[in-house]
């Protein structure tokens, strides 16, 4: 008798953990910042090791950051596919190596360090991205 007891809380425990699960995905779908569609006018500003600043204004449609810096001229970056996208390591040429000397590019939007990496970060009219290197401590 004990048993089915134990055995039926555990099923309604299982389907109580289901459901707040797929709560709090549905509020996750609701509330997560959206891309926005159209054209956009924004500015990225890199500024490398030497504390020297590029900027790029460009008119786009992109809706991510990513699809923005490919389309800017004069713009180069690459680094290392991930399954959170790419994880950028070098910006016109220059790299930064956290390996090395704890040194990385840290990603602004309208002076806000970015929530989320350049592959997920939403465009908007406006906007100015920063690309910042900056040295480990």
């Amino acid at each position: 008798m004990e048993t089915k007891k134990t055995n039926k809380k555990l099923i309604v425990g299982i389907a109580a953990l289901v459901a707040v699960i797929a709560i709090l995905a549905a509020i996750f779908v609701i509330f997560r910042e959206k891309p926005v569609e159209g054209s956009k006018s924004i500015t990225i500003e890199v500024v490398n090791k030497s504390s020297e600043s590029e900027n790029y204004q460009l008119k786009t449609d992109a809706e991510y950051l990513r699809q923005a810096m490919e389309e800017a001229d004069g713009l180069t970056f690459s680094g290392t596919e991930s399954e959170y996208g790419l994880m950028v390591d070098t910006v016109n040429g220059e790299t930064a190596d956290y390996n090395v000397d704890g040194a990385y590019w840290a990603f602004y939007v309208n002076g806000e360090y970015c929530m989320y990496g350049i592959d997920t970060q939403p465009v908007e009219d406006g906007d100015t991205f920063s690309i910042v290197y900056t040295a480990g401590q």
